[in-house]
């Protein structure tokens, strides 16, 4: 037996997988498919979660009153023959309804599934990469240092930036200034100073003023620009200047001129010193890194006297041989250190700090934390390098038992916070906006989620602001036990079905456990203290 894709045999064959009634034959036919065909395995990943889905709800599709009473876990192991043939029997209704939509739904299924992710990338043209002590004008939403940069307008009050453009070239801005970016090639600077470096491959930047353009033709040079009047200082290299009422003119390294109003450009020599702030610029930003680093660990040994902090792995000076992490958590002995399996080293948030690289299935850290608590806060930097899984972990109990959670990100970059009741079977998908976009992967993200029992409320968090707030209708005790970072243990699935495969690709830096819910101000503080630039 042979099968293609997309055809009504595979949706035949999968329906049957789905139910437990695949022959042989069947099976050796789908497991050569998905060998070889990456479409197929992606279209079975989906509808297998789908069919689980659904059959985790077992009165969907019933009437109230005839709603029948399940005991099953949302995703559970195969049954015996017989306990299969019962509980098929029970949920007849649901089964009825999944295969019609395996077999019938699947193209308006995956406009779906495609339809619900974000775009491709915004119309980025550049990535703001290094500030020191940067404060911007207020009234526009401050960059992120590694974040993307679309064109518009940046607003620099003091300090220094660096943004450099997706060609190449290099820009450092000091405040007071405005750099209004246009391409990747083009940037109109209408007050402001700056020192760009425009390397081989970026030649022909092009950097306009209020008096004239500069087109770079592969070197170094500044820009002082206040209303009415431009100066252009060559350092390295020779640029082309447009004055706007004369004819274009070359520029050489050493030589500078400068150009009053509509007035033809008059020569003058060029002078380093009155850019000796940018020059320095690469010195004064790792100092101002090595600072921010002391002071997030002045933080640290702060944070580490709270009795309601459960868990604090930093991650702090890590080596090859490591496999043990120890829980910084002075106040709470019951859990001791966590355990490293698989996973890489790599460079945090400073350079002086070291995270945990999780690129491969095996990757994971686990713990296990024992007791029951009436809230729970949880906070983690997270660089997200993509998702490739419908479900990607952050923190996940073992398996589904009562009052466990999982913490993770879906494929459409929405953060989920699963709470499983008291009852087998119950639970609750606590599901934020679609917030890990094309533009946040590579980057430094705190994320955090706040389940309160008590109040009855959860909150998901990014970088310190709430996301998005729910009406928690599963009440405490809340366990967790088994635990893992990164990864998912499907315990209690000894078929280790494809969809449970939810593994991290990424890095964690730092990650932290409260026995009670953090308020705003107290989840905003926590990201401030771990910012690697401090936030205006």
């Amino acid at each position: 037996m042979t099968l293609g894709f997309p055809s009504p045999e595979f949706d035949a064959a999968l329906a049957a997988v789905c139910h437990g009634a695949a022959t042989e034959e069947e099976m050796r036919a789908l497991n050569v498919l998905l060998r070889h065909d990456t479409s197929a395995r992606d279209e079975y990943l989906m509808r297998v979660e789908l069919h689980s889905r659904l059959a985790s709800e077992p009165g969907v599709f019933d009437l109230p009153e005839a709603r029948p009473r399940f005991t099953r876990a949302p995703i559970c192991a195969p049954l015996p023959d017989a306990r299969r043939r019962r509980q098929f029997q029970y949920g007849a209704v649901v089964l009825a309804a999944s295969v019609t939509l395996l077999a019938g739904g699947w193209w308006g299924l995956r406009a779906w599934r495609q339809g619900e992710r974000p775009g491709a990338t915004r119309a980025a043209v550049a990535m703001l990469t290094r500030v020191v002590e940067a404060r911007w004008v207020q009234g526009q939403e401050p960059p992120r240092v590694g974040s993307a940069l679309s064109p518009g307008s940046l607003r620099l009050e003091s300090g220094l930036a660096q943004v450099v453009f997706y060609s190449g070239a290099r820009v450092v801005m000091e405040g007071p200034a405005e750099l209004r970016l246009v391409s990747p090639g083009e940037a109109i600077c209408p007050t402001g100073r700056l020192l760009a470096e425009v390397p081989r491959p970026a030649r022909g930047f092009r950097l306009n003023t209020d008096q004239l353009s500069v087109v770079d033709l592969g070197t170094a040079f500044g820009v002082d620009a206040t209303p009415g009047r431009t100066e252009v200082h060559v350092f390295s290299g020779k640029v082309e200047l447009h004055p706007g009422t004369a004819s274009k003119q070359p520029l050489g390294e050493g030589k500078a001129v400068v150009v009053q109003d509509t007035a033809p450009p008059r020569p003058m020599a060029a002078s380093p010193a009155a850019f000796a702030s940018m020059f320095a610029f690469q010195q004064r930003s790792l100092a101002s890194e090595a600072f921010r680093y002391e002071q997030w660990q002045f933080a640290n040994a702060r944070l580490r006297q709270d009795p309601t902090l459960l868990v604090h792995l930093d991650f702090e000076h890590l080596s090859g041989t490591d496999w043990t992490l120890p829980n910084a958590a002075d106040q709470n002995p019951s859990v001791p250190e966590a355990t490293v399996v698989g996973c890489q080293r790599t460079e945090g948030r400073w350079r002086e700090k070291q995270a945990l690289e999780f690129q491969s299935v095996n990757d994971r850290v686990r713990l296990v934390v024992p007791g029951e608590f009436e809230a729970l806060t949880l906070a983690a930097w997270v660089r997200v390098s993509g998702l490739e899984r419908q479900f990607n972990s952050l923190f996940m109990s073992d398996a589904f038992e009562p009052g466990t959670i999982h913490w993770l990100i879906r494929r459409d970059g929405v953060l989920g916070l699963t709470v499983f009741g008291s009852e087998p079977g119950r639970f609750q998908i606590l599901a934020s906006p679609p917030v890990i976009t094309p533009d946040a992967l590579g980057v430094w993200l705190h994320l955090a989620a706040v389940l309160d029992g008590k109040a009855r409320r959860a909150v998901h968090y990014v970088n310190g602001e709430p996301v998005s707030r729910h009406a928690l209708r599963q009440g405490p005790p809340y366990r967790l036990g088994p635990v893992e970072l990164g990864n998912w243990n499907a315990h209690g699935d000894p078929t280790r079905a494809p969809h449970l495969v939810r593994n991290l690709s990424g890095a964690l830096d730092e990650f932290t456990l409260f026995s009670r819910a953090l308020t705003d101000g107290e989840i905003r503080a926590l990201h401030a203290a771990g910012q690697t630039q401090p936030h205006p």
